[in-house]
């Protein structure tokens, strides 16, 4: 999955995953390996971004956060992995 000019993102199966991996793959399920952090152009993507992931199966452990200058909703996918959608609003800080 393409998701900028400079991030890409694979998803692959386990079999395919320990043609790369030079450890014993994590069980995501029950500890965190890792946060994954994706930006969002705006509030109605980061919705639309979850809408789209709890429909494929993922789940939302926890609310939304607001800050005020940034909104965040995290989803876990079928795998246990944690990713954050977020959308900052660079306008909302103070200078």
């Amino acid at each position: 999955m393409v998701w900028s000019e400079n991030i890409f993102v694979m998803l692959l199966t386990h079999d395919k995953f320990k043609n790369f991996a030079t450890k014993p793959i994590a069980d995501t399920k029950s500890a965190v390996a890792a946060l994954f952090s994706l930006s969002m152009d705006s509030l109605d993507e980061v919705n639309s971004m979850m809408e789209n992931g709890l429909k494929a199966g993922g789940i939302e452990p926890s609310e939304m956060k607001d800050y005020g200058f940034m909104q965040q909703r995290t989803i876990e996918d079928f795998d246990g992995h944690t990713w954050e959608i977020f959308f900052m609003d660079m306008s909302k800080f103070s200078e």
